[in-house]
């Protein structure tokens, strides 16, 4: 095996354990994350879904334990281990790229937009996995509980069906009267334990891809293009930036960087990251969430999700979930970079 078929060897198995790591730490953060910013806004009178990020802490954690925030664990866990070795084999051949461009006087180290383009073109080849892995994800995780559906797939279950009937079944543009029906059953008699509409990943996946195809599968795939594309690029250059000027300040290499250092600098670029494209993440969880036909989606595009969003939720709708998006930043990016670095260096 040729070197640098070895080096991008090391650089995948680095970034699967970097993103195994991430996934068991941020993935109850997420869940919070996706079920505030997909609830239904309420009707004038009627009482929120959730009230905020603890309220749906609560709820969860009363309705399904602690496993209810690890649902759909599976799509991010094989798929996010898949994204993030993408992520770091493709960073880390931007960077020799660029490395070998500057030449020798610049001993290795790339200007901040080299950092920036390395990171974005991470993150758009990261998105042909990250679209459907998250896609899925994403509808696994605001399954809270309800009526089974139908075959037919027509829009997304929302929110919960509590026990008594204290909150009502939410399903989003309900498109048969047996869905309204097995709702309305299941309300009354506190069915806590219906079966949900997708039973797990795989499921998701045959349904989806035997109904739409492969266009269904990417649902949401170019506003989580824009996310990528910027995302990343902030991520690896506020990351890079730091490595970067620790090794000058100190006169060290990479590999002598101590862990306190890696810890921090990963959750800089976590914080990097998600203050500048969360209000894209939230477009992307809605139109990813919204049904899948002419006549069950209430977005015919990211543009229109974004003005109904304004309209009917002011700016404050484009932060929906944002406090649990913040807590995970630090502690999920952080282990991933810990894990990467780490692992590249016994690899070597």
């Amino acid at each position: 095996m040729s070197s640098d078929s070895m080096r991008a060897v090391k650089d995948c198995a680095s970034g699967t354990i970097g993103g195994f790591l991430q996934v068991f730490v941020g993935q109850p953060f997420d869940t919070v994350k996706v079920r505030l910013q997909t609830m239904p806004a309420p009707l004038p009178g009627q009482a929120p879904l959730y009230t905020g990020t603890l309220d749906c802490v609560k709820k969860t954690l009363s309705k399904e334990g602690f496993r209810g925030f690890y649902k759909g664990t599976t799509t991010p866990l094989v798929g996010v281990g898949a994204c993030v070795s993408i992520q770091f084999v493709t960073l880390q051949a931007m960077k020799r790229y660029y490395s070998e461009l500057n030449g020798p006087s610049a001993q290795g180290f790339l200007t901040n937009s080299q950092l920036y383009l390395a990171g974005a073109a991470s993150g758009i080849t990261n998105s042909v996995v990250s679209g459907p892995v998250e896609h899925i994800r994403t509808r696994l995780q605001v399954q809270t509980g309800g009526a089974p559906a139908p075959k037919a797939i027509g829009g997304s279950v929302t929110s919960a069906i509590a026990a008594g009937g204290v909150e009502s079944a939410a399903v989003v543009q309900a498109h048969t009267t047996a869905v309204k029906e097995a709702a309305a059953a299941a309300s009354s008699n506190g069915a806590k334990n219906a079966a949900l509409y997708f039973s797990g990943p795989v499921d998701a996946v045959q349904k989806i891809y035997a109904q739409h195809g492969l266009r269904g599968l990417f649902k949401g795939q170019a506003v989580t293009m824009v996310r990528e594309f910027q995302g990343y690029g902030a991520y690896f250059a506020a990351y890079e930036y730091l490595v970067q000027r620790a090794m000058r300040l100190e006169n060290k290499e990479r590999s002598e960087l101590s862990t306190v250092k890696v810890v921090a600098y990963g959750a800089c670029a976590g914080y990097a990251m998600w203050t500048t494209v969360y209000p894209i993440d939230v477009i992307k969880s809605k139109l990813q969430t919204d049904g899948f036909t002419s006549t069950t989606r209430q977005y015919s595009s990211a543009l229109d999700c974004a003005r109904k969003t304004l309209a009917k939720e002011g700016v404050a709708g484009f932060f929906k979930g944002f406090a649990p998006c913040i807590l995970r930043a630090a502690p999920a990016n952080a282990v991933t970079f810990l894990g990467f670095e780490m692992a590249m260096r016994l690899l070597r």
